[in-house]
């Protein structure tokens, strides 16, 4: 991306949880420490069952002290947090409100964000968000985006009024060259953005995928899948999500099914998702395979639609992600 781009997103699904408890249950969903989650801040979650696996991973987003978003991608996140709020004991309201998420992403979007807004949010940092309006239009902004890019995310607060936003972002960003985009595969696997269900899958615990970081088995709260997370970190886990570079042609379309890995004439797991990066001028993606055959420079077989081809383990992200530092 050379200027800016403009997604409708509107697929992801809002979840908001609020209440006198809602601090309290938010906590239970994730393995996140969230302790210094303010009002204001943006945080990458996964949430996990009670096996340690992943049910699916989102942005939580603190409006108020009482109020929380969460943003999935897709799948049915909703009804599995008012499952667990049923006999929870918590005093909790859980439902899908009137939002729909606008992207904005590449080099040129601060500077359309810029304009829009009169300079208003040039100081929103990285993984922030805020309230906000634009024409009159009920708006929450926040420094995310699925990307890979420089971006923010319009979160509109009213459904009605989407043409008449999509109409006023296009018109100022003509200077930069905006044109309408969909999420780039290229570029989410450079930057190691990974996809729920093709790179994160049911079967997976966050050791598994490399998401490590988002989880605290010390912390004092009695979180979905503690005891399960603490086994498998004491014990490692068994399997995991690698990097890898594939010789051969150039991949120009990514699998529509996860392609099966063999290691010495054994099949061991299956490439998710993988595409030739021109900027890396190579064949790049994702493995999930045993971890005795995660390590860096393993050779592996990938039985693609057109015949195996040779790979090897390499480190990820190639391209780290874009960001604003303030």
């Amino acid at each position: 991306v050379n200027d800016v781009t403009m997604w409708d997103v509107s697929v992801e699904r809002q979840i908001e949880i609020n209440g006198p408890d809602a601090y309290e249950f938010v906590r239970l969903l994730t393995p996140r420490n969230l302790a210094k989650c303010e009002i204001g801040h943006c945080l990458y979650i996964i949430l996990t069952d009670q096996n340690g696996c992943i049910v699916n991973d989102a942005v939580l987003l603190r409006l108020k002290p009482d109020q929380f978003w969460i943003s999935p991608g897709d799948g049915d996140v909703l009804l599995w947090i008012q499952g667990v709020a049923i006999n929870s004991g918590f005093d909790v309201n859980i439902f899908e409100p009137d939002v729909s998420p606008l992207q904005l992403g590449g080099p040129k979007a601060p500077m359309l964000i810029d304009k829009l807004f009169d300079g208003e949010h040039n100081d929103l940092r990285f993984y922030r968000a805020r309230e906000t309006s634009l024409k009159g239009i009920p708006l929450v902004i926040g420094r995310t985006g699925w990307s890979g890019e420089v971006s923010y995310e319009l979160y509109l607060r009213d459904g009605k009024q989407g043409n008449d936003l999509w109409d006023i972002v296009k018109q100022a960003g003509l200077e930069f060259n905006i044109a309408p985009a969909a999420p780039n595969t290229i570029r989410s696997i450079e930057g190691g953005l990974l996809s729920y269900v093709s790179d994160i899958t049911r079967d997976d615990s966050p050791y598994t995928i490399g998401l490590d970081r988002l989880v605290d088995v010390d912390q004092d709260v009695d979180f979905i899948g503690k005891a399960a997370l603490k086994k498998i970190k004491e014990a490692g886990p068994a399997r995991k999500l690698v990097g890898i570079e594939i010789q051969g042609d150039p991949i120009t379309l990514p699998p529509e099914n996860p392609w099966p890995v063999f290691h010495e004439d054994t099949s061991v797991g299956f490439v998710s998702r993988c595409i030739f990066s021109p900027r890396l001028g190579k064949n790049i993606g994702f493995a999930n395979v045993p971890t005795e055959i995660s390590s860096l420079e393993t050779t592996i077989t990938v039985k693609a639609s057109n015949g195996d081809l040779i790979a090897k383990v390499c480190e990820f992200p190639w391209i780290k992600a874009e960001r604003i530092k303030r």
